[in-house]
């Protein structure tokens, strides 16, 4: 039995224990997080901890603090402290340089929204749905809570084609009222070679439970099946949700394409070139748009191999499939007229480059479309898989405002 002066003395002696220990342990691993706030991965296996760490800078910062006033508290203890404190300061600086760059990052997005779409452009969009809307690009709350979702209704794994024996399926997300909805079809990324309808799901039930009907579909993957196989999956799709709109309350007047990586390559070469469906508005967040110059110029490092990705996906290199390569290039399709598009690239993706994400809005603009471009600084490919990070919240923060613009605005002669 322990004496109760005893019971007394263990909590102490577990506070003095983690003080004496933890900052051991805790200094290089949050020195260890946060270098990747800046560092590129060289191999896929370390690609998670690049695209993860500027989008968990906050707990990042809270994680090196703690850890710096532990070692300041034992500096007179050794030299040893004194060097754990220098290398959680420098962490420190490292985890705060996405925060320090989102206000100017901000500022410019605003701007460009506002030039584009108007000071006041979501005065045209009902009251109820503005209401809907974040109030600010980033709360530090939801970095550590989550950004909260309400229910939706969800239907999954609902059949639309069977091309080749390939059994390809949907995921419907719908609000929990009975209604008529506008829509966003989404297509996810994975170079063309991996994913489902599932993927990103965070998003697409964060949309419904805003008024959106979304769908999101599958497609063939490479090398399997190479392009066009997607492109028709994706019109197959289409037609599926056009015979079925009706039950599903989805408005056929009001659809916008979504997608991420290889699914934004695929939306927008649907919207750009033809589609079975109108599409008012196409959100492409860092999709590949020049497969000749992605393949030229590829990234460096590269992690995943894009030279290797694009050979799989169309089935040779551009100096042997030359016409298919600008085929699959949806640069190739900018004309005036197109619907109105968001262009969601990372400043340091190092899988599709930014600077084809400017390229792709220089064209866009020299046409006379409606384009913005949104990119984010401190950011790496796929930085919404952090669904409650700095690049996801402002990504999303524009991302909604975008698409009530486009798809709930009452003024129907300037969004279309």
């Amino acid at each position: 039995m322990i004496h109760k002066n005893n019971r007394k003395k263990l909590p102490l002696l577990a506070v003095f224990l983690v003080s004496q220990f933890i900052p051991w342990f805790l200094s290089p691993i949050a020195l260890f997080l946060s270098l990747w706030v800046i560092l590129p991965a060289p191999t896929m296996l370390l690609y998670p901890l690049a695209v993860g760490a500027p989008e968990i800078s906050p707990w990042l910062v809270g994680i090196n603090t703690i850890a710096l006033m532990l070692n300041l508290l034992r500096r007179h203890q050794g030299k040893v402290y004194i060097i754990l404190s220098i290398c959680n300061l420098f962490a420190l600086i490292l985890g705060l340089l996405p925060l320090i760059q989102f206000p100017a990052a901000n500022a410019a997005i605003a701007t460009q929204v506002q030039a584009v779409l108007g000071e006041n452009y979501l005065a045209a969009v009902p009251q109820a749905d503005r209401a809907q809307l974040r109030p600010q690009p980033f709360i530090l709350a939801d970095a550590f809570r989550g950004i909260p979702i309400r229910d939706v209704r969800i239907d999954r794994a609902i059949g639309f084609a069977n091309p080749d024996g390939v059994s390809l399926q949907l995921n419907l997300y719908r609000p929990m009222q009975i209604g008529k909805y506008p829509a966003i079809i989404t297509l996810y990324g994975g170079a063309w070679q991996r994913g489902n309808a599932a993927s990103n799901e965070e998003f697409s039930r964060y949309m419904a439970a805003q008024g959106y009907c979304v769908v999101a579909i599958a497609y063939r993957h490479a090398p399997k099946y190479r392009f066009p196989a997607q492109i028709e999956d994706v019109q197959a799709a289409l037609s599926y949700i056009k015979t079925h709109a009706a039950d599903w309350e989805l408005d056929l007047d009001r659809i916008a394409l979504m997608g991420r990586s290889a699914g934004a390559h695929l939306a927008m070469l649907t919207a750009y070139n033809s589609s079975v469906l109108p599409v008012r508005a196409v959100v492409n967040y860092y999709g590949p748009n020049d497969l000749i110059r992605g393949y030229n110029d590829p990234p460096f490092p590269d992690a995943i191999n894009v030279r290797a990705v694009l050979r799989a996906f169309l089935g040779g290199t551009p100096d042997e499939l030359n016409e298919l390569y600008r085929r699959a290039s949806p640069i190739n399709y900018i004309k005036p007229n197109l619907p109105p598009s968001l262009l969601v690239y990372a400043g340091r993706d190092h899988i599709v480059q930014p600077k084809f994400g400017r390229s792709l809005y220089e064209r866009l603009r020299a046409t006379g479309d409606r384009a913005i471009l949104l990119e984010i600084p401190w950011a790496e490919h796929a930085f919404d898989a952090v669904f409650n990070g700095p690049s996801n919240q402002l990504a999303l923060y524009y991302t909604e405002r975008f698409l009530a613009d486009a798809l709930k605005s009452s003024d129907y002669q300037r969004v279309k």
